[in-house]
């Protein structure tokens, strides 16, 4: 059992991401604002869904994520035969006690790699539901709870759909954020090569900037930032607009509501701010969002994706009036 931790200021919780960003850049070139979104995410103790072509760095994101924040981590490769007890562990006999005891899977753990989740069939991607939505793992013997942090950082690639089972919308939900990686500019993939050629090793020595139970009262530190009226109005409209576009057959439900808020303070808290603006909403907004939008079926072959139609609505809504610092807190 861990220790509890005491209680962090913004501005030293800020340092501390900062700190985070620029150990991981060491290993991540070029790619700052995937990885503010990533630690945006983990900070609101959320589940982070990256979705983009092979090669583009997404396992070593995660995996950088959980060396430089002192996690333990654990990766699962989901394919076709995986069964849901691989994920959440077994009951096994003990023939010395003459009973059955459980045998831990990998998901207990604090960050845990779900590599191409969409490989998996949907009874083991429920299982993995469970422990994303409820923090827990139901076994023979009874519930048993996950510690904290848990946190999945799940990939899936988004051209390959042989052999491989969509996300349904409802474990989609349970993703704080979706979001791409990108491929590098020439500059960046330059800076990539330079730096392999000095190492002379493939890995990159990452050093932990914080621990777990750092991470914790990081995320606990986000609950201090606050979130007037005007602003928290303009994340209800958002999200309501998602729901009258006349793209969407369905839009994004409460839930959708509340991760925005949640995002919208952690990146405050990344700016060193105790209150959120207009513009930190702005900037999780697609993340948070589109991927809780189910689209009509007829705009599938305009390639119409819930990007754009998030972006649409950033740009219907009316924004609140900019406000001095006390106005905002007001």
């Amino acid at each position: 059992m861990r220790e509890e931790t005491g209680e962090l200021g913004i501005e030293a919780a800020a340092a501390s991401a900062r700190g985070i960003l620029d150990e991981i850049e060491r290993a991540v070139v070029g790619k700052r604002d995937a990885l503010e979104l990533v630690l945006v995410a983990l900070l609101a103790d959320g589940h982070v869904l990256i979705e983009d072509y092979p090669g583009l760095a997404k396992t070593l994101i995660a995996r950088s994520f959980a060396r430089v924040i002192g996690a333990r981590f654990a990766r699962v490769q989901f394919t076709p035969d995986l069964m849901p007890s691989d994920i959440t562990g077994s009951s096994i006999f003990n023939q010395r006690t003459g009973d059955f005891e459980f045998r831990p899977g990998p998901v207990f753990t604090d960050v845990l790699l779900a590599d191409e989740i969409n490989r998996a069939p949907p009874k083991t991607q429920s299982a993995l539901l469970e422990a994303m939505e409820e923090q827990q793992v139901t076994t023979d013997d009874g519930t048993v709870q996950l510690g904290r942090p848990f946190l999945v950082l799940a990939t899936q690639n988004p051209i390959e759909y042989e052999g491989t089972y969509p996300l349904p919308e409802a474990q989609l939900d349970r993703f704080l954020v979706r979001l791409r990686v990108g491929y590098p500019s020439r500059e960046d993939e330059w800076q990539m090569l330079e730096r392999r050629l000095e190492r002379r090793a493939d890995e990159v020595e990452l050093t932990p900037v914080v621990d777990a139970i750092g991470l914790v009262a990081m995320q606990r530190a986000i609950e201090a930032v606050h979130v007037s009226s005007s602003v928290g109005r303009y994340i209800v409209d958002l999200v309501a607009a998602t729901r009258v576009s006349p793209s969407v057959q369905v839009g994004a439900s409460p839930r959708g509501t509340l991760a925005l808020m949640k995002l919208a303070r952690a990146k405050a808290a990344l700016g060193g701010r105790d209150f959120v603006v207009p513009d930190d909403v702005k900037a999780v907004a697609v993340a948070a969002l589109a991927h809780r939008l189910t689209l009509r079926p007829e705009l599938w072959v305009q390639r119409v994706q819930g990007d754009e139609v998030v972006e649409e609505c950033l740009g219907s809504v009316p924004t609140p009036a900019a406000s001095d610092r006390a106005v905002q807190r007001g």
